[in-house]
């Protein structure tokens, strides 16, 4: 039986979205959806020919659309995941599962309610590296992880690009929402456990002049008195660069990873991703078309979802105060 498909947005992330649904058998994006009706007609082509609009009505409407892929920017991400749950539809959608923690427990809420599968896109929990990582400490390979360290440097992003939505608070939760989710995502799906409080620190470095920082360190005590430190930054000098480091300490050894020791493709005009992060997003969207058919459990949890927003709006709170902010400021708990 075919799945079928509604996109919602038709930015830059939704062509990878198209790319990795096409290479699944059995699906079909019969939908695509934007406010620009260039950019709809543009992917709509790349889905093979799907029916494009400004609005979401028809697709929803759609009795052959059993899932919609919600990819715009996350203030809008409620009322697109509140119309499909409603409807019967499941839904995935892009991280951050939205700007506030009212939105996103409306969406949990509403997808509960009506019973269809809800799942946010948590792309580093797919990268190959991460996969056997978490596969290890499943296995016990080294105890109970106690610390968690990540340092990930990424190339310049600024120009032409990072000065729309991604830079506004108020339609993303800011740079430290935005982008910090995939490390701390990545820190609670290893550690197991819950944050409890959050200490962030942020620097500009290679793009002084944004209203944001770059560079973030941010460190996160867990309900278990586990800790995990995470660096991310875009201050590497050329577009497309990175640097990826993680180590987890457990009470009988540490696993780590570096993507320096990668073999790696480069050339003026392309730069490859190391083979440790490669084809995440197909290998996402091959487990969400799963859980549809019922095949497998859900990795990405509710839980874990509240979880990884809360840390990071206290993140965004500690930029502010300067001081470290327990998720209860947050959520109200």
């Amino acid at each position: 039986m075919t799945i079928g498909i509604a996109l919602i947005g038709a930015g830059a992330v939704a062509r990878d979205h198209v790319a990795a649904l096409h290479r699944l058998d059995g699906v079909r994006v019969l939908h695509v959806v934007d406010l620009d009706p260039a950019r709809a007609r543009a992917v709509a082509a790349l889905a093979g020919g799907a029916a494009w609009a400004t609005t979401p009505d028809e697709a929803l409407a759609d009795a052959r659309v059993t899932a919609v892929d919600v990819c715009t920017p996350p203030d809008s991400h409620a009322v697109f995941a509140i119309a499909a749950a409603e409807r019967g539809k499941a839904v995935h959608i892009e991280k951050p599962v939205a700007p506030t923690m009212p939105e996103a427990e409306a969406m949990l809420a509403t997808a509960s309610r009506h019973g269809v599968p809800f799942m946010v896109g948590q792309t580093t929990r797919f990268q190959p590296v991460h996969r056997e990582l978490a596969a290890a400490i499943a296995d016990g390979a080294v105890g109970r992880v106690r610390a968690l360290h990540t340092s990930w440097y990424a190339g310049h992003v600024w120009q032409g690009g990072w000065n729309a939505w991604q830079l506004d608070p108020a339609r993303c939760g800011g740079h430290l929402v935005q982008n910090g989710v995939h490390a701390i995502d990545l820190a609670v799906w290893l550690l197991g456990a819950t944050p409890v409080r959050v200490f962030a620190r942020g620097l500009p470095t290679f793009a002084p002049r944004m209203p944001t920082p770059d560079t973030f360190h941010v460190t996160i005590r867990f309900d278990d008195d586990s800790l995990a430190l995470l660096e991310w930054s875009y201050a590497l000098r050329n577009r497309g660069e990175q640097l990826r480091r993680i180590v987890a300490i457990g009470e009988r050894g540490s696993l780590h990873h570096s993507s320096e020791y990668e073999p790696a493709l480069t050339s003026d005009a392309v730069r490859l991703p190391p083979p440790s992060t490669d084809d995440a997003m197909f290998r996402q969207l091959s487990h969400w078309v799963a859980v549809l058919r019922g095949e497998e459990e859900p990795i990405v949890r509710p839980d874990e979802v509240r979880a990884t927003l809360a840390a990071a709006l206290a993140g965004r709170r500690s930029l502010e105060t300067g001081r470290a902010v327990t998720l209860r400021e947050v959520t109200g708990d």
